[in-house]
């Protein structure tokens, strides 16, 4: 999807989880019949894709007004650039008029409310009124969990330029912030986490390059802050990277290496169990069953001894169902199809709503392992299944790969089953 011009309203949509200009001219609609107090209050779809636009027009008070009611900030955090024509925003059920927000106010805490890197501060005074306290602290991690929520629900595609806005924001106030030890503490360990999730969502958004690129940021942040629990999730999503990328010995020892970082902050046994299954990502794609069933073997023994309020939130996604699908990826890939397809089977019909991009690659690994298993009905329905949560927004490369995989290997398949789902994935794929 083409970024629109005004990145900063684009980017605050996307963060709400709006991934489309008509969801977010309804969403402002309804909070501006809110705070207007008027019944049927409505901002068209024309009118928001001008917001998007190069030099978008200044929108008049009651627009103003249902912007800040949806977004929690006002066209001047929002990158309108136009010609303003008034001063003022309306106040639900009455004719007064609000004061707009100070600019050095949005930089120095309302933009932390997504932690979007508004235009820095040039001068020193300027500067020293970026204050950073608990409120920003916990808005800026509550934006960096929004993140992670929303790429566990539609995938990276959409997501990782917002990310690496948020990012850069947090650098920013890193930099010219005025803080505690304590809250620089905490600053730096949301840089870390922030740092790794953008590498997770270009990896799924299939950027590469830019992953590792961010994985080596984050791994060399936690090594000089001492920071084990950012070296141990970095180097866990450097291990399914890796499997990926075709360097299945590289997954194997990221994956080993995490497991000597986690004692170290004596990780709770949901950790264990997530490094157990890299490992054994790895060692599938080696073709070696013994480690592969050793690793797996460890993971569910851990998984089994439950959650505990120690689990850090990186590890909420390793839910049953998602233990089964990379269960089923190590079976399939192990060459032990119809084991795999009844694990990736099951995984589906299990996950919930929240994952449904981990559903997504379920269905699509599915598609493609039951191709192996000569069972072309049951890939038929996975890809379908899998193409129906594309369409309801889920954007992620990793999962489209997948699937093209899944039309390559039935292109020349005799079947009429084969060559409908061929062409039913080319066409919403290509």
């Amino acid at each position: 999807m083409r970024t629109p011009a005004n990145e900063r309203l684009f980017a605050a949509r996307t963060a709400k989880g709006w991934f489309s200009q008509e969801k977010a001219a309804e969403e402002i609609s309804r909070a501006g019949t809110a705070a207007l107090g008027r019944p049927g209050y409505s901002i068209s779809v024309r009118t928001y894709r001008s917001w998007e636009s190069r030099n978008p027009p200044w929108p008049r008070p009651d627009q103003a007004t249902a912007l800040r009611s949806a977004f929690g900030r006002g066209p001047e955090a929002l990158g309108f650039t136009g010609v303003r024509t008034d001063l003022t925003d309306l106040v639900q059920g009455s004719g007064e008029m609000i004061p707009p927000v100070d600019r050095r106010t949005v930089l120095g805490a309302g933009a932390a409310v997504i932690g979007l890197p508004w235009h820095s501060p040039s001068s020193a005074r300027a500067t020293t009124e970026l204050r950073v306290g608990r409120e920003e602290i916990d808005l800026l991690a509550a934006t960096a969990a929004d993140l992670d929520a929303i790429d566990q629900r539609f995938g990276g595609d959409r997501l990782w330029r917002t990310a690496r806005m948020h990012l850069s924001w947090v650098h920013h106030v890193i930099d010219h912030g005025a803080y505690s030890d304590d809250i620089g503490q905490e600053l730096h360990s949301i840089a870390g986490q922030l740092t790794t999730s953008l590498g997770w969502f270009c990896y799924d958004a299939d950027q590469q390059t830019q992953a590792r690129v961010f994985f080596s940021e984050a791994l060399n942040t936690a090594m000089i802050s001492t920071d084990y629990p950012l070296a141990t999730r970095t180097l866990s999503n450097m291990a399914r990277q890796s499997v990926d990328l075709g360097k299945p010995r590289e997954s194997v020892r990221f994956a080993r290496t995490a497991e000597q970082y986690a004692p170290k902050w004596d990780a709770p046994p949901r950790v264990t169990a997530l490094l157990a299954i890299r490992a054994a990502q790895g060692y599938a794609r080696l073709g070696d069953e013994m480690n592969t069933s050793h690793s797996i073997k460890r993971a569910w023994r851990a998984f089994d001894q439950g959650t505990s309020g120690r689990d850090p939130k990186w590890t909420g996604f390793l839910n049953e169902p998602e233990l089964l699908c990379l269960e089923g990826m190590c079976r399939s890939d192990l060459g032990q199809h119809k084991r795999a397809v009844r694990l990736l089977e099951r995984s589906a019909g299990l996950q919930a709503i929240e994952h449904s991009r981990n559903r997504g690659m379920c269905l699509a690994r599915l598609a493609h392992t039951a191709v192996q298993a000569h069972d072309l009905d049951r890939t038929a329905d996975a890809a379908k299944e899998s193409l129906r949560l594309i369409e309801g927004g889920q954007s992620s490369s990793r999962n489209r790969r997948q699937l093209a995989l899944v039309r390559d290997s039935l292109h020349h398949h005799p079947s009429p089953t084969a060559r409908d789902t061929a062409d039913l994935i080319a066409a919403h794929i290509a």
